[in-house]
């Protein structure tokens, strides 16, 4: 009942993004109907056929051994104290005894269990272990574009999404150029964005909010790697079934009322020998977007968290009034005893996260709602850390673990509107207006993209199935 609820809900979502359509009465069923099915081809060899789901495996240990190499460096730099050897007992490999208990100060170890400054908090662990990855995995995917290894790949992808689902060459080679990439992806087509159609812009958007950058993905990863050892694998496989689900959600939210240039054909972007950076220089480049992106991320927690903060202990301030003599104050600080920002997200996303298919289990429904609504504001990184503590202490089931994992994998929150929306205008600004006008939406498309990415998963789990390489 519940894969088949995941599978309903797919074209519930479709539904919901039909009736947020700027033109209803265009409907692009090729699109849509391409779309899905490349969903659900990809889904069916991710999680039931045997070969490639164990080829998934195979791609999960081979990036988790790219992983733990990525922390020599940070090792170097701040001892083994702070960056322990991978296989150490707070090391990757042991790190899922403490890292649920980490998440909420003050941390008590187990028994026998050293107390040192790496396991007091998970923000040491954020700090000094997570943050120089997104560094490494920047600059190594740097040097891969360099070499030219991963434009074949993004090139067949682009190919594949152009011919099925009949869209542009352009957007299509910007949505698979996102599967590795964030709003770099749009340098790819820098010459076809100022003559690019309204659907195409919130189509190249709407991948980018979906769709999470490699330089990412050992941060997420690391979070969930103690207690759903394939997380790297599938966070991988979510960033591809993500991209057709982006293009279908779009497409229905703006539907394509003109021809565009590149429709056809995807389109070869000469670049000059002359403008190319050397190896090394690639290498370091890639090293520096990697601080400036995990200084970023760092600023950007710091001050949305603490925003959040600053509203609930308004919200825990109103709920004070619940001890009131008056009859008035007092019914306004019952209501808010209940309310808190998350909350709030968590009513909003209710519906959403039932067509998933999560769970029939209200309480479960419910944590998992919370847990996707938080990152809308809150970024996907402390709704991660929240999964991976309620996945370490038994408290969720696998089902909801695997669909929560793949619905996070995007950058669908308010945080990001600012960088994909002003990086593509920056690139193009007299498409500016047209930009800013579709930014919103493209979130919203986005967001739909990452709950449909989480029905797929949905639609071919069941329990006891080999997915989680445990």
């Amino acid at each position: 009942m519940l894969n088949l609820l995941s599978f309903l809900g797919i074209f519930g979502l479709c539904a919901i993004a039909w009736l947020f359509s700027e033109d209803r009465e265009r409907v692009p069923w090729k699109v849509i109907l391409w779309g899905i099915g490349l969903q659900l081809v990809i889904g069916l060899f991710v999680f039931r056929v045997p070969v490639t789901r164990e080829l998934v495996l195979v791609v999960n240990n081979l990036l988790n051994a790219v992983i733990d190499a990525s922390e020599a460096g940070a090792r170097f730099l701040f001892g083994p104290l702070f960056v322990p050897n991978p296989t150490s007992p707070s090391g990757p490999i042991g790190a899922g005894r403490w890292i649920a208990r980490a998440i909420t100060p003050p941390f008590v170890p187990a028994p026998g269990e050293r107390l040192g400054l790496n396991n007091l908090n998970i923000g040491f662990v954020f700090a000094f272990r997570s943050l120089p990855q997104v560094i490494f995995f920047s600059a190594l995917i740097s040097l891969l574009y360099r070499l030219n290894i991963i434009q074949p790949i993004v090139k067949l992808f682009a190919q594949v999404f152009r011919s099925l689902m009949n869209i542009s060459g352009a957007e299509s080679l910007a949505g698979a150029a996102n599967i590795f990439v964030g709003i770099e992806s749009a340098i790819a087509i820098k010459p076809f964005l100022a003559d690019m159609t309204r659907s195409e812009l919130c189509a190249i958007l709407s991948s980018c909010f979906g769709s999470i950058a490699s330089t990412v993905l050992a941060l997420y990863a690391g979070f969930l790697r103690p207690v759903f050892p394939a997380i790297t694998g599938h966070l991988t496989a979510a960033s591809i079934l993500t991209i057709p689900a982006a293009f279908v959600i779009s497409k229905l939210m703006v539907p394509e009322t003109d021809q565009p240039k590149t429709l056809g054909q995807v389109p070869e972007v000469e670049i000059d020998q002359a403008d190319k950076p050397s190896l090394m220089d690639s290498l370091i480049l890639g090293a520096l977007d990697g601080v400036k992106m995990a200084v970023g991320i760092a600023a950007v927690l710091i001050a949305i968290l603490g925003l959040i903060a600053l509203l609930n202990l308004v919200f825990a301030s109103l709920a004070a009034w619940g001890q009131s003599p008056n009859v008035f104050l007092r019914l306004i600080g019952q209501l808010f005893s209940l309310i808190t920002l998350q909350n709030i997200l968590g009513v909003i996303f209710l519906p959403l996260t039932f067509l998933t298919g999560v769970s029939l289990d209200g309480a479960e429904l419910w944590q998992a709602s919370v847990i996707i609504g938080r990152r809308l504001l809150e970024t996907e990184i402390p709704p991660y850390l929240t999964l991976a503590g309620l996945a370490s202490e038994g408290a969720i089931s696998d089902r909801a673990m695997v669909i929560i994992s793949y619905v996070l994998c995007g950058f669908a929150h308010v945080p990001s509107v600012g960088i994909f929306v002003g990086g593509l205008a920056s690139l193009v600004p007299s498409r500016r207006k047209d930009i800013s006008e579709i930014g919103w939406k493209a979130l919203w498309a986005g967001t739909l993209a990452t709950l449909m990415t989480g029905c797929i998963a949905g639609v071919y789990f069941y329990e006891g199935i080999a997915v989680l390489g445990k």
